[in-house]
């Protein structure tokens, strides 16, 4: 029984140091891809560091109002408002990113990269209410990854960040849009559900996978 206290105690410490440790893991994987990207470790720790900042700010870009229901005058009435975000974290600061690897990147290997991963995202995205728009956790960074080693062997690792990133946003986000209604919620973030949502995830696990 005295040990009791003890175990309590670390228990609650390991509780706290959670956010610490899932911050370390961070930089040590997504420091690895973007070595292969060739970005300091510097610059890394500093866009991954507002990232993390990044992915609480959702900027508004498109407010939709949303009728249901007729008034006694015959005309529409307006039941809600759903406001259509990019999260800074998730969608802004991987874009950015695409337009500072396009350089390095082959511009006829990126391009046909890039419109299959559409493609796929596509084909793969669902729409969930209440959530938004969902896709398979690994099956675009495979795609991304696979076709970037084939078309770009020499470089593949800017290649499939560019078409993860790209194909997913336009993909799975963009070409949906029409159907954002479904949701039902009153704000709908292009990058921001869970902690990245897939345009984060995609790029960097794209980027790994290139070996």
């Amino acid at each position: 029984m005295i040990f009791l206290p003890l175990s309590f105690l670390f228990l609650i410490i390991f509780i706290l140091l959670l956010p610490v440790l899932f911050f370390l893991i961070q930089i040590s994987i997504v420091g690895a891809a973007f070595a292969k990207l060739g970005i300091s470790p510097k610059v890394a720790l500093i866009i991954i560091f507002l990232s993390l900042l990044g992915s609480a700010i959702n900027i508004p870009i498109i407010r939709r109002e949303i009728y249901g229901g007729w008034t006694f005058s015959l005309s529409p009435s307006i039941t809600t408002e759903q406001v259509i975000s990019m999260n800074l974290g998730g969608a802004i600061i991987p874009l950015f990113l695409c337009i500072y690897l396009s350089p390095k990147a082959p511009l006829r290997a990126t391009v046909i990269s890039t419109l299959i991963m559409i493609i796929v995202a596509k084909m793969l995205t669902r729409v969930v209410p209440g959530v938004g728009f969902t896709l398979p956790a690994f099956i675009p960074p495979l795609v991304a990854a696979s076709f970037a080693l084939i078309l770009a062997h020499r470089n593949p690792a800017p290649v499939a960040y560019i078409s993860g990133v790209l194909g997913t946003l336009i993909g799975a986000d963009l070409l949906n849009l029409h159907k954002i209604e479904a949701i039902g919620a009153p704000m709908v973030s292009i990058g921001g559900a869970g902690v990245y949502d897939g345009i984060y995830l995609v790029g960097i696990i794209s980027v790994l996978l290139t070996f």
